[in-house]
């Protein structure tokens, strides 16, 4: 296992930093957010350090999507959410460089409002086709 003494999430994979465990063991844990949007927030780490989305090995990102998927049903049928809110950042607003995906339980009216950036449109159909064509050729399965 790949471990990074400064990162936290590699020191509570370790058992050196006390947390409370939703997915104790295997290559890919969970455990509670020390700061929660709501009770419950969880996040999803691969074992081994990993620093962000974008360098996950392609052996984990099934695992950790199913982690994620198994965390986010737990929000609706232990929790009794009505639905979940899960996102990563890559490395921007990253605040622990060991990649970590939030997923975090809702409920309609819960009060989560102004999580994300401003949204915007397109100035024309050109523009968003170009854009998506510029991310289509640069997209790489």
């Amino acid at each position: 296992m790949t471990s990074d003494p400064s990162c936290l999430f590699c020191r509570i994979v370790a058992g050196d930093v006390r947390t409370d465990w939703v997915i104790p063991d295997g290559p890919i844990r969970a455990f509670l957010d020390h700061r929660p949007l709501f009770p419950g927030h969880t996040l999803v780490v691969p074992a081994d350090h990993v620093e962000h989305l974008n360098v996950m090995p392609d052996d984990l990102i099934v695992p950790l999507w199913a982690a994620v998927r198994a965390v986010s049903r737990a929000m609706i049928d232990v929790l009794g959410a009505e639905g979940s809110f899960v996102a990563t950042n890559t490395v921007v607003s990253q605040s622990v460089p060991h990649l970590h995906v939030h997923v975090a339980p809702r409920r309609r009216k819960d009060g989560l409002r102004g999580f994300f950036w401003p949204r915007s449109k397109y100035a024309s159909d050109a523009e968003a086709a170009a854009v998506a064509e510029h991310l289509r050729n640069g997209v790489i399965l």
